[in-house]
């Protein structure tokens, strides 16, 4: 990989969407020789694929349900979450929590009926509530 090539991958990292010829100007080549080089880092595997990076709406409301139950019945309870389309994550785990949900809901008005719904499913002894004030690392995207 020369120069211009880590000039295109870095132009493409940043905007996937970007044309040709706007890549041709900025790396001062024509607009075939950067087809070319493209070709050429997506068959050598450099370029895995072209992907939309979503960010999170700002009015969602987040949190992370921590669950602890009477009955050791994971797949009860995660059978009926599924049912609920605000919870987008349910993790069993170890120690004094048996579960933890993460919700997405549109409004705090919602996110209260979620975990009002949760906390009244049979058999569940408490529901913690962990509110999502902000995001430091993720490097899932």
């Amino acid at each position: 990989m020369d120069k211009f090539d880590q000039k295109i991958l870095a132009l493409l990292t940043a905007n996937a969407r970007l044309a040709v010829a706007s890549i041709a100007r900025e790396v001062n080549l024509s607009r075939s020789a950067v087809s070319e080089r493209i070709k050429s880092l997506e068959d050598r595997g450099i370029i895995q694929g072209y992907h939309a990076r979503v960010g999170q709406p700002s009015s969602l409301v987040r949190a992370y349900f921590a669950l602890c139950y009477h009955v050791r019945q994971c797949e009860q309870y995660a059978e009926s979450l599924r049912c609920v389309p605000e919870v987008k994550l349910c993790y069993t785990i170890s120690g004094e929590t048996d579960m933890l949900v993460y919700v997405e809901a549109a409004s705090m008005d919602r996110l209260d009926a979620v975990r009002h719904l949760i906390e009244h499913t049979p058999h569940i002894k408490t529901v913690r509530t962990h509110m999502i004030l902000g995001e430091v690392i993720n490097t899932l995207n």
